[in-house]
């Protein structure tokens, strides 16, 4: 047994539907890893657990928390790293301030969150509470390059058992928006340094220059981009939208990403909700200023702070109705589009709407064509070009689909477009620039107030990291792959001068294409379509785009994805799938007992942590604990044990007792370990003899409300009671 402070296998601990999961699937692992004498030990990152470990002078010693996620981005970097990574949440403000607020309800004295610091320490705690918000995990474990696909397994039952597409027609209204100009895209500029460099970034007006930072370091080769999305441009683009949804009889909608994207995309979010009610913010903006109004925050807080002023809430409602009908999260509760800026993820949504034929839901609880606007035109063309494809076309077949694999360039923070600290609203006009150390101009920007500049970073040895893995997954599949890089656009152009180089060297130049991501798009379609396979190697936003839009047309989830993140420095992270449909799941357990959430993620993550475990530390045992973890996954969907939607049907605590079982039988059944077939036959024994039992405790408290002691912070002995009710597999477990 392994040092229990260094676990040979980490397993995160993270929020909703996932972290509910766990409570179910975790003891499991736990009990059959060790008559491996594998150990398998957790880290908190979840946003809770984030919360706590950043405001330790504020708790009592007994309520401190470790930093486990600093303490996880130390161990990525070793060799001997392990991790299986849950989806967390990459909150937005709003699930910020919920968190905190329910954590102050149990005792915790954390400080509000502020929401206009005004003095020093309200300042340097919302500075803190920042370092939270968005996709704040992910940066900081990601030190390696993505690999994701649909594991064999998952895509043959995906072929032959096809899930429902909605129709497309050549007539659909539905349609992408996009700036035609004054957006990042458009006023991108790149370089790639040759040399180390410490770099500041400055805004010079009329009343001279402002730091926004200083002190960027950059190892030789990195590139660096710095862009601004012009917002008197922004907002022309948006009330023109409007108007031409209203005149086109479709539903609104925003797809934007203001979790990854922290920083810009909340402030897009907010000039959209302003722009849909304009003639409200005109009329009483000074009143929506006292009320503590940020558009940013969503039309859902908005109305919370108007609730007990009638004239306001009157003309809202008066607006609503000259407005084009919105696309909305719930018709049901009247929770629009534009309510929370975390509840609209363009990865989650454009896919799904897609899947549907182009339709979104309207405030009537009918379908509609929807007007899907993406301001930004990095990769609107991308979800442009699928629509199009599709009019053109007709929907995709899941039963004879190929599949598109990603290879993405992520580590150490690549690509991390509006999501840090090198992003800023510019609060006056003037010009930024990002000066080097030597005194040279990188890049300058001539700006307005209310702007958004961007800056974001490749670092060389990332970037060369990405072009082998590419390489060696091209040889691996033999097929089509191709590098989603526009020459036309400054970043990409950087990269594609240290791509070519690569692989002419490798002498592999004629293994790959080179295409925008438009081309690329309708190209990697047309392969899928005729049953074959194409790899997306792509940056690191794209990665979260295509890991997401191609594994739900043709497998109906992304949650289903194996993920590997080669680290650089010979580790494995094995990350789970995404968890944007988390929170109706935990709403349905809490109101029905019933949790639809599907693990096959974290048993396609444990299989390949098991195998990596086996090669790097010469466990067969471990090995043999895989190679059965891939028979018990096939056994799920060969007997179809996966999770139902509906309450009273099997769900994911069930899927758990049959992965259990069938891994315990394959455990018995082989031959190349005698002691762990001897160890496990009986365990599977019993749950096979156990059966009707353990099916029938599972089943027993469905359609009940259930109390797990909280959302963000649940009580663990409460949240184990609820995913853990049978106690005839409980003995049998451990």
């Amino acid at each position: 047994m392994s040092d229990q402070k260094t676990p040979d296998i980490i397993y995160t601990k993270v929020d909703e539907a996932p972290e509910l999961a766990s409570a179910s699937f975790l003891p499991i692992i736990q009990s059959f890893a060790s008559a491996a004498g594998v150990s398998v030990g957790t880290k908190d990152i979840s946003l809770a657990g984030r919360i706590l470990a950043t405001f330790p002078e504020f708790l009592t010693e007994a309520q401190r928390q470790s930093d486990d996620l600093a303490e996880l981005g130390q161990l990525v970097k070793q060799p001997e790293a392990n991790v299986i990574k849950l989806p967390n949440i990459s909150a937005s403000v709003p699930q910020l301030v919920a968190a905190v607020k329910e954590l102050q309800s149990q005792g915790y004295a954390l400080p509000d969150y502020p929401e206009e610091p005004a003095t020093d320490e309200e300042k340097a705690v919302r500075a803190k509470y920042d370092g939270i918000k968005g996709s704040a995990v992910n940066p900081v474990l990601r030190e390696g390059n993505s690999d994701r696909r649909a594991a064999k397994a998952v895509k043959a039952y995906a072929q032959n058992n096809p899930h429902r597409m909605g129709e497309w027609t050549a007539d659909s209204k539905t349609r992408v928006a996009a700036m035609d100009g004054g957006d990042f895209f458009s006023n991108e500029k790149s370089a790639t340094l040759a040399k180390e460099a410490t770099a500041k970034i400055v805004l010079e007006t009329a009343d001279g220059e402002t730091v926004l930072k200083e002190g960027i370091t950059y190892p030789a080769g990195t590139v660096v981009d710095a862009t601004f999305m012009s917002a008197r441009a922004l907002d022309a683009f948006l009330a023109d939208e409007i108007a031409k949804t209203k005149a086109e009889g479709t539903l609104f909608s925003l797809h934007m990403k203001a979790t990854m994207m922290k920083v810009s995309d909340p402030i897009i979010f907010g000039h959209a909700v302003k722009a849909f009610l304009a003639p409200v913010f005109e009329k009483y903006g000074d009143q929506l200023d006292a009320l503590g109004v940020n558009p940013n925050s969503g039309l859902g807080d908005l109305l919370a702070r108007v609730d007990g002023n009638a004239e306001i809430k009157a003309e809202i409602e008066k607006v609503m109705v000259e407005r084009p009908p919105m696309y909305m999260v719930n018709s049901d509760k009247g929770i629009t589009n534009l309510h929370v800026p975390s509840d609209v993820i363009i990865d989650a949504s454009m896919p799904a709407l897609i899947r549907a034929g182009g339709k979104g839901w309207g405030p009537d609880g009918k379908e509609a064509d929807t007007n899907c606007v993406i301001p930004d035109n990095s990769y609107a063309p991308v979800y442009d070009e699928t629509i199009k494809y599709f009019k053109e076309t007709g929907k995709l077949d899941p039963a004879t689909a190929g599949t598109v694999q990603n290879v993405g360039l992520m580590a150490q923070k690549a690509e991390e477009y509006g999501s840090h600290p090198t992003t800023f609203e510019i609060p006056a006009n003037g010009t930024v620039k990002m000066i080097l150390d030597d005194g040279t101009v990188l890049h300058a920007h001539d700006v307005e107030a209310g702007d958004i500049w961007r800056s974001a970073s490749a670092r060389k040895a990332p970037i060369e990291d990405w072009v082998q893995l590419a390489i060696d997954r091209q040889k691996a599949e033999g097929c089509e792959a191709i590098f989603w890089l526009d020459e036309n656009r400054a970043h990409d152009a950087e990269l594609i001068k240290y791509v070519k180089p690569i692989l002419e060297a490798k002498g592999v130049s004629d293994k790959f294409q080179i295409m925008a991501p438009r081309e690329a798009t309708r190209a990697s379609f047309e392969t899928i379509r005729q049953g074959k396979t194409s790899i997306a190697i792509t940056g690191n936003v794209l990665r979260d785009y295509l890991t997401d839009l191609f594994p739900i047309l043709e497998l109906a989830t992304s949650a289903k994805m194996l993920s590997i993140v080669k680290l650089m420095n010979g580790g494995g992270l094995f990350e789970t799938g995404a968890g944007g449909s988390a929170p109706k799941h935990v709403q349905q357990l809490m109101e029905e007992n019933h949790l639809r959430w599907d693990s096959l993620g974290e048993f396609c993550a444990l299989g390949e942590s098991l195998q990596f475990l086996a090669d790097a530390k010469g466990n067969e045992k471990a090995r043999v604990l895989g190679k059965a973890v891939d028979a018990a996954t096939q056994g799920i969907l060969d007997h179809n044990h996966s999770p139902s939607r509906k309450v009273g049907e099997p769900d994911n605590r069930d899927s758990h007792y049959w992965f259990a079982r069938y891994w315990a039988e394959a455990l018995a059944a082989q031959s190349d370990d005698a002691d762990l077939a001897a160890h496990f036959a009986p365990i599977a024994k019993g749950l096979a003899e156990g059966e009707a039992a353990i099916v029938g405790e599972l089943a027993a408290g469905q359609g009940k409300a259930v109390d797990l002691g909280g959302y963000y912070h649940g009580d663990a002995a409460k949240t184990a009671a609820v995913m853990r009710p049978s106690a005839t597999m409980n003995a049998i477990i451990g």
